[in-house]
């Protein structure tokens, strides 16, 4: 007699990056439920890595503009493993001293630049979640959320609903 297999668990991590400082209920409500949450640098203040500590553990990476004691506690990289899936996470993408496949790593995580981005490159998937912060030019206002099964991995770009410049729900990028 056959027994079935339960399928593997989905794990939803959100990610993060250039709140500077402000850190909106928009975002705080579409990272609610998830498990992880990453910040990709420009964190701003150490109040908004506690506020978002409430919601999940994270991993957090210093950026270009977190200055002072506090932020020197946090690293210039990280390493996450999701299942069996490598994460790198580094604020300034233009940073990367490490070839991902090599080490192993599937998905790069960064931020600086304030544009959402979903590539794949070599078998890696290029994920910068935009800025949750103070908008910057025409630039929408993102986070993103990726999510692992089974070694399996799917990531989208979250558009917050702060302005009537959204972009439709259809138009986020997705990736696979």
């Amino acid at each position: 007699m056959a027994t079935e297999t339960e399928p593997p668990i989905t794990h939803r991590i959100g990610i993060i990056s250039d709140t500077h400082g402000l850190l909106r209920p928009e975002a705080l409500a579409a990272l609610q439920g998830c498990e992880l949450i990453i910040h990709a640098g420009d964190v701003g203040k150490p109040e908004v890595l506690q506020k978002l500590n409430e919601l999940a553990p994270m991993t957090t990476v210093r950026g270009n503009n977190d200055k002072g004691a506090w932020a020197e506690a946090l690293p210039v990289n990280a390493s996450v493993m999701i299942q069996q899936v490598g994460v790198y996470l580094i604020h300034d993408l233009a940073d990367l001293a490490i070839d991902p496949v090599a080490a192993g790593v599937r998905v790069v995580i960064s931020g600086h630049s304030h544009k959402p981005s979903l590539q794949e490159r070599g078998g890696v998937l290029y994920l910068n979640p935009g800025s949750a912060g103070p908008r910057r030019f025409k630039l929408p206002v993102t986070i993103a959320e990726l999510t692992v099964q089974g070694g399996e991995i799917a990531a989208r770009i979250i558009h917050l609903p702060i302005d009537s410049q959204l972009t439709h729900a259809a138009d986020d990028l997705i990736y696979p």
